[in-house]
């Protein structure tokens, strides 16, 4: 639900602070709505972002006010505004002290008592690779090179094993599983489990011992011989960032022991299994995610794209190698457990892909004469995604928009107690395991793997993981709408601050930019530095020709002059108006009609 249709009857709403005459009333911030005549009190003023409650429907006419629940800051500052999008997308940002002291209670235990029955690891070398600004961190890893064989590894895969504090239908578990997900915004988090459990007792911070469990598979070349499973606790080693550990990779800094050569084992092992992954036609996909920087009063004042890099690619990589092992062993002992399902596309969608891309000139691999199985679109699409990412390069530019067109031919993925298979990693079975932390069904594997190995843990009840499918499955893709929209809402402030700090009005100042969109209403055009920014140039701003869509999707092309606006081109534009409470930027075109 977007912030424009959010619900106007929900309890809470988000306002603006107005005076209108003798009254103080609040002005709906993101939805469309009536003013609503607020309670006076000193504490708040006129311009003021805040939370209200109330009054009833009979109140709103006349009869009542509203109530100031809460400030949350002011219209104009980024992290309020982001904030208020949290709340007004009804996120609790916060636990009800219940569930805190619950969570306070299991996070304070002694570990000790945790530890009868585990393999202790703490003396083997383990590390972390994370982003710079992470605070919860689910996985570990220590790796080493076999002297038995050329091409050999042992690979520990370390998960924090929330489940020795989460114990089922507990209050922490229950919130657990309403929330689904944690929420990443810039500059915020909404997480699943309370700070107790997520940032301290199952963090896998450096220098403290943890509970975990380990998938320990040893790797000969490209594939995993074996694998093995059971509770662990361990003591990291080094808290890396993917930024530290590219520097080693080029060689530009060095490895430290004892984490050194369990990091150049397991960079070697990452790159076999990505030798295998492309064997497989496994799909490839660069999609850079913002990185938001704010200054101490909430503004942001910067944007870095998060390109995937190798050392991205290794934990990828080992993170996909013990899903798959994980996954392999629910269905072999046919336990109760959420599979990560990605369905193979309709050839009639591939066949559509395939269209748009030969529209744009971009070359295309063979595909089978007449009509695909599932398994032949899974392939086709695998091999498209290689063709584009191909391109690209070649080209340098249609990324964003030729990696959109195979993302929509492609169905969602989505969790599901039936082993449908991941056409995506073209992987037979595939789960979500390593991120227990901040995803709810990764916790449910958890107890479905450990049911198989103890007699202490009973296995989840069928009927409720069938229904938990599509319940996270639901969670996950609302999570995923606010965080998109929080990213446009900050990349509107941000352009905002550019256009001040460079002393021009909105529409003198021209960005190149680049299509990445094309709709028969206009294109989308993403421009500035590192084209971080994207708005809407609307057709009607084309003066002195008609523009329609070709039958592709993928050209705007003009009916009088035969002029062309096609994905991927670049285009120079100006801005015309920003709106960032609902993410939103208007183009004009970057030449004068």
């Amino acid at each position: 639900m977007s912030a424009a249709t959010a619900t106007p009857a929900a309890a809470a709403r988000v306002a603006v602070l107005e005076r209108r005459g003798k009254f103080l009333v609040a002005e709906p911030f993101f939805e469309r709505g009536p003013r609503l005549v607020v309670t006076r009190d000193r504490r708040y003023s006129v311009g003021d972002l805040v939370v209200i409650r109330g009054p009833s429907d009979g109140a709103r006419r006349g009869r009542g006010r509203a109530m100031v629940a809460r400030r949350l800051g002011r219209p104009d500052v980024a992290r309020d505004v982001i904030e208020a999008l949290m709340i007004d997308r009804d996120l609790r940002r916060g636990f009800d002290p219940a569930v805190e002291r619950e969570a306070r209670d299991v996070a304070e235990a002694p570990i000790e008592a945790a530890l009868a029955g585990r393999h202790d690891l703490r003396s083997l070398p383990t590390f972390t690779i994370d982003p710079a600004g992470a605070r919860d961190f689910d996985d570990a890893i220590s790796a080493a090179a076999l002297g038995d064989a050329e091409d050999t590894w042992r690979i520990w895969v370390h998960i924090a094993d929330v489940s020795a504090y989460v114990s089922p239908r507990s209050l922490v578990d229950r919130e657990g599983y309403r929330r689904g997900t944690s929420v990443y915004v810039p500059g915020a988090v909404e997480p699943m489990l309370p700070r107790q459990l997520s940032n301290h007792a199952c963090s896998l911070v450096p220098g403290q011992d943890r509970l975990t469990v380990t998938v320990e598979m040893r790797l000969r070349g490209t594939d995993v011989e074996n694998a093995s499973f059971y509770r662990s606790v361990i003591r990291s080693d080094e808290r890396l960032e993917y930024s530290q550990v590219d520097e080693i990779f080029a060689g530009r800094a060095s490895a430290a022991e004892p984490w050194g050569n369990p990091l150049a084992a397991a960079r070697a092992a990452a790159a076999a299994l990505a030798a295998r992954r492309a064997e497989r036609g496994a799909l490839v996909l660069e999609s850079p995610e913002p990185e938001f920087e704010f200054d101490r009063s909430g503004n942001v004042v910067a944007a870095e794209p998060v390109q995937q890099t190798e050392s991205h690619r290794l934990i990828e990589q080992l993170m996909i190698a013990a899903n798959e092992q994980v996954a392999k062993r629910l269905e072999e002992r046919r336990v109760p457990a959420l599979f990560r399902v990605h369905e193979r596309p309709d050839a009639s969608a591939v066949e559509r892909l395939i269209e748009q891309l030969v529209s744009l000139g971009v070359p295309t691999p063979p595909i089978p004469r007449g009509p695909m199985t599932a398994q032949q679109a899974a392939d086709a699409v695998g091999e498209l995604s290689h063709a584009v990412f191909s391109w690209v390069e070649l080209q340098g530019r249609g990324g964003q928009a030729l990696t959109s067109l195979v993302l929509r031919s492609l169905k969602q993925a989505y969790y599901d107690h039936r082993n449908l298979g991941h056409a995506g990693l073209q992987s037979p079975r595939y789960c979500h395991f390593t991120s227990p932390i901040r995803r709810y069904p990764d916790l449910i594997c958890h107890r479905g793997l450990l049911s198989t190995l103890y007699g202490d843990v009973p296995a989840p009840e069928a009927s409720w993981v069938a229904a938990a499918g599509p319940w996270t499955s639901g969670r996950e893709r609302e999570a995923m709408t606010i965080e998109r929209d929080a990213d446009d809402v900050a990349r509107c402030f941000l352009l905002e601050r550019l256009l001040f700090e460079r002393g021009e009005d909105f529409d003198d100042a021209v960005f190149d930019g680049e299509v990445v969109g094309v709709i028969r209403s206009g294109a989308f055009v993403a421009f500035g530095p590192g084209n971080q920014f994207q708005g809407m140039l609307p057709v009607r701003r084309l003066r002195g020709d008609w523009w329609e869509l070709n039958e592709q999707g993928t050209i705007l092309q003009g009916i009088h002059r035969g002029g062309t606006i096609r994905l991927g081109d670049p285009l120079s534009v100006r801005v015309g108006t920003i709106d960032p409470p609902r993410g939103r930027v208007d183009l004009l075109p970057g030449w004068e009609d």
